[in-house]
């Protein structure tokens, strides 16, 4: 499947074209909208099905095998929100709610990405290690904790601290990752019907709700919007260069450490606007949303994922 295939197949996804309908809705003013009750309980079930997920592939996968890997990935898991704060404030000038929103997004994981990065590199003839989804899992919870943590430490952080660890999105997604390890394979097997099949539905919904939401609040891109492009590009070329680099010295496979740059590079639409919109409801969207779906999202579909591929290549020599 080449780059543009992948493009088509992911900007076709019944997720991102639901984004753009809630998008055109608002801007032909129709009268759709959300019942604030439906949104909060979309984020929960979204939350924590991908908290569970997580904690199940967790739980199956071996910890001698994983520990480099681990390591290396919880190190972007810190290193990425901290870096896309500090862009954030410094390029875009914003505040700290939406550096801190940013930084969610880009210390998270866009999971489509993960896998256009899996396909590409199994397209090319490579074997990613089968553990990788695990690290999908560790780099998904520890990015949004730090920006939010970086967000509200306006009274410092033994104050933040407590604020953050018991806000319901990292309950949700920490508490899921938590269940997901414990009860295992055998405790998916009882639940998949509600946390597995309809998950994708579920996203559709939220994600025409986002679209409503960041079409409410274009205004403000208005401002930012060359400086929004160079942040999205940017940290997409330097995360992705670091995850490569460390995915090699951890000792992973050329199309391992493919995939570990791409999802470095990425940013989430699924988990970090969820966490986002409860934890700094005062954010904007349009910001954030713009920046993950809009800029870095189809560069490492179609111009990213081959770069860090060449690096791995490159350093694997």
């Amino acid at each position: 499947m080449d780059a543009l295939e992948l493009l088509k197949l992911n900007l076709l996804s019944p997720m991102v074209l639901a984004f753009f309908l809630g998008a055109l809705a608002r801007g032909l003013r129709s009268d759709l909208a959300f019942p604030e009750a439906l949104y909060t309980a979309l984020s929960i079930y979204l939350l924590f099905a991908i908290g569970f997920k997580g904690g199940v592939e967790l739980s199956k996968t071996p910890l001698a095998l994983l520990l480099l890997p681990a390591l290396a990935t919880l190190f972007l898991g810190l290193f990425r929100p901290l870096s896309g704060y500090l862009l954030a404030r410094r390029l875009l000038g914003v505040g700290r709610e939406d550096a801190g929103a940013l930084a969610a997004h880009y210390g998270s994981v866009s999971a489509v990405t993960f896998l256009a990065a899996l396909t590409f590199a199994q397209g090319v003839g490579h074997r990613p290690e089968g553990f990788l989804p695990t690290l999908v899992a560790l780099l998904e919870v520890p990015g949004i904790v730090v920006a939010l943590l970086l967000a509200k430490r306006k009274g410092g952080l033994g104050e933040a601290l407590p604020e953050v660890l018991t806000g319901k999105s990292v309950v949700l997604l920490l508490g899921g990752l938590l269940v997901g390890a414990f009860s295992g394979e055998a405790g998916m097997e009882r639940v998949k019907a509600f946390f597995v099949d309809p998950f994708y539905g579920a996203l559709t919904l939220f994600l025409l709700d986002l679209g409503m939401v960041a079409a409410s609040r274009l205004s403000a891109l208005r401002r930012v919007g060359p400086r929004l492009l160079l942040f999205g590009v940017g940290l997409a070329l330097v995360h992705g260069a670091l995850g490569v680099y460390l995915g090699h010295l951890a000792g992973l496979s050329v199309g391992g450490a493919t995939v570990l740059g791409a999802m470095a590079a990425s940013a989430s639409y699924i988990a970090a606007p969820a966490a986002v919109r409860l934890a700094l409801p005062e954010a904007n969207p349009s910001l954030y949303l713009t920046a993950s779906l809009a800029v870095t999202f189809p560069f490492n579909l179609v111009l990213g994922i081959p770069l860090y591929h060449a690096l791995a290549q490159a350093l694997g020599r």
